[in-house]
């Protein structure tokens, strides 16, 4: 398991806040595109503490699952 990884499975255990590096890795992305999208206001809840920008867990879960494939209804399937 690579660092980051490791990181994130100690957060879920412990601490449930990941740092942007962490939080991009668990949703597999990279960092850059997380803080894109953080910028433009379409990524998940991003927390401040002092200085450092943080992401809970269950926010990165949230937005996930919110943005999941869903099976196409009406004329549009």
């Amino acid at each position: 398991m690579d660092d980051d990884t490791d990181r994130a499975s100690a957060a879920r255990r412990g601490s449930p806040y990941l740092n942007a590096q962490q939080a991009a890795h668990f949703l597999h992305m990279s960092p850059r595109t997380l803080q894109r999208l953080r910028v433009k206001g379409e990524g998940p809840e991003v927390r401040r503490h002092a200085r450092m920008v943080l992401y809970h867990i269950d926010d990165l879960l949230a937005w996930s699952r919110a943005r999941a494939d869903r099976p196409a209804t009406g004329a549009d399937a």
